[in-house]
């Protein structure tokens, strides 16, 4: 899959200033990662910190929180890793609560097909 950005704002889950940034779309991170200092000036605050291996198989310590996205006109709360100041992260679980999936030939975000179950 070929790396490309998407336009996403970022706020407090409970309300406040919304500030737009251009995030990367990583389908292998689980959650989506932003700098510390920009979720901090928001006011999240870490709620959990968990161990973790990164992509290069390194182990770490990553602090999260809640933080509310919007996208095309939606807006969903999502974990959050308070990162380094130059990354910028959409990941799996931000993913998931839009419902998008990617389109590698286009490199964009399209609506998943969701199949259902009666229960």
């Amino acid at each position: 899959m070929g790396a490309f950005n998407v336009l996403i704002g970022v706020r407090h889950p409970q309300g406040g200033g919304v500030e737009q940034v251009l995030a990367l779309v990583d389908t292998g991170a689980t959650h989506s990662v932003m700098p510390a200092s920009l979720l901090e000036g928001l006011g999240i605050r870490p709620t959990v910190q968990r161990p973790v291996r990164l992509a290069e198989g390194r182990r770490a310590m990553q602090v999260s929180g809640l933080g509310r996205f919007s996208y095309r006109g939606e807006e969903w709360t999502c974990p959050v890793v308070f990162g380094p100041e130059d990354q910028y992260l959409m990941g799996a679980t931000a993913l998931e609560a839009f419902a998008l999936v990617v389109d590698p030939n286009g490199k964009e975000l399209i609506p998943a097909r969701h199949i259902a179950r009666p229960f």
